[in-house]
């Protein structure tokens, strides 16, 4: 019976080291390092507090990166809509959405107008990442017009890309 009685004791110990280790107690979170309670915690700035670092080998498997401080828009798209528009004034642009609005100007060699709003909503570097509104100061432009304009600026990001690949 000694022998039980001492695997009980066992048990009970590794148990209480595994529990301790789970939550905030005295030897730290066996898996992760365990919460951060102390004044200090209060004290970093909000955006370190916001973005935890990594605590584990598991966290490199697992997309924590914020949607707020990553860019998601393809650069050779975004490049090429400022190329092809370079006759607009660009009003406004934020890359972690993918808008760009562009105010009134006249094409080269054209009489009209336009105005457009450029939104490029995916990495990739194909037709369904941009779109493009066109207006004009008599209202909406036909969408044949827009698509044209798409795909100017898909063929300036083609050979944006390449350019890339040369260097």
């Amino acid at each position: 019976m000694r022998i039980g009685q001492t695997t009980t004791k066992v048990l009970i110990v590794t148990g209480l080291f595994a529990l301790s280790g789970c939550g905030d107690g005295g030897f730290g979170n066996l898996f992760g390092g365990g919460q951060e309670t102390t004044a200090a915690a209060y004290e970093r700035p909000a955006r370190e507090r916001a973005q935890p670092e990594r605590e584990t080998i598991w966290d490199l498997f697992t997309d924590r990166d914020d949607p707020n401080t990553t860019v998601e828009v393809n650069k050779y798209l975004w490049n090429a809509a400022l190329d092809v528009l370079n006759f607009l004034p660009l009003q406004a642009a934020d890359p972690f959405t993918g808008v760009m609005v562009f105010g009134y100007g006249t094409p080269p060699g054209g009489g009209r107008a336009y105005k457009a709003t450029v939104y490029v909503r995916d990495p990739a570097l194909d037709a369904r990442s941009i779109e493009v509104a066109l207006q004009s100061r008599g209202g909406p432009v036909s969408t044949e017009a827009a698509h044209q304009v798409e795909d100017a600026i898909l063929a300036r990001a083609r050979q944006l890309r390449i350019q890339d690949r040369n260097l």
